[in-house]
């Protein structure tokens, strides 16, 4: 962001208010008292800086690829219109714009996506919700699809000159997906027992695809906090001793 700047007029009356504010207030009940003086600001040091920088990513996580679903036109830029169903069976035959493995869905699971109009007990989509991630005034749809060993896949649509564009695709094993403003969350389990990976994905405007902008591993909800010894417990501890 960049800093908003004052004229040289302002800025010598607001100084001669402040000296003016500092000499009538000196001594007086209530007047300003100094905090003492500000730490230093350490600068960063660079760890190693004699290794040579990498040139390229070792794997790909699928970080901004997207697809054009084929099939699909969007009347009005209007997702609401769309059966989520039918954007999902469209979504098998997408070709994405790089291949990273990461768009591909499990057979048993494509199966299950062509059979849900005559097996929809076993239909794998999910209700589908929407939200304006881009934040160009228009909703974009949000699928999630069920996948063996609890693991979801989250797909993001947005409405594309009359067509349909995916621009986010990933799964995992997760706890929840949220959404929060113009920001996918989900939130999934840890090795780590009282932790779990909490990512956050959202649109930018120069990949026209939704990036993981945020990866952290935090406490669990139960752990934030030490539980507090109950009244019983306590007794039984101090009648020990």
């Amino acid at each position: 962001m960049r800093p908003h700047r004052v004229s040289a007029a302002p800025r010598t009356a607001v100084s001669a208010l402040a000296a003016l504010a500092l000499l009538t207030g000196c001594g007086a009940a209530g007047g300003l008292k100094s905090a003492g003086d500000a730490p230093s600001a350490v600068e960063p040091k660079s760890l190693w800086p004699e290794l040579p920088p990498a040139s390229s990513a070792p794997y790909d996580y699928g970080e901004g690829e997207t697809a054009r679903i084929p099939g699909i036109r969007v009347t009005g830029g209007d997702v609401r219109r769309l059966d989520p169903v039918t954007v999902a069976q469209a979504g098998l035959k997408a070709k994405t714009d790089r291949d990273s493995g990461l768009d591909e869905l499990p057979d048993g699971t494509a199966r299950q996506i062509e059979a849900c109009r005559t097996a929809p007990d076993d239909c794998p989509v999910l209700p589908p919700y929407y939200r304006d991630l881009t934040g160009d005034g228009r909703d974009e749809l949000v699928l999630g699809i069920r996948m063996p060993d609890r693991q979801l896949a989250v797909r993001v649509y947005m409405p594309d000159k009359g067509r349909l564009t995916r621009i986010m695709s990933t799964y995992d094993a997760v706890i929840s997906v949220e959404l929060a403003g113009r920001d996918l969350i989900m939130r999934a389990p840890s090795v780590i027992p009282g932790y779990e990976y909490r990512t956050a994905w959202s649109w930018d405007d120069r990949q026209r695809a939704m990036l993981p902008t945020r990866d952290e591993i935090l406490r669990t909800p139960e752990h934030r906090k030490a539980p507090k010894p109950s009244p019983d417990s306590t007794a039984s501890s101090a009648g020990t001793r």
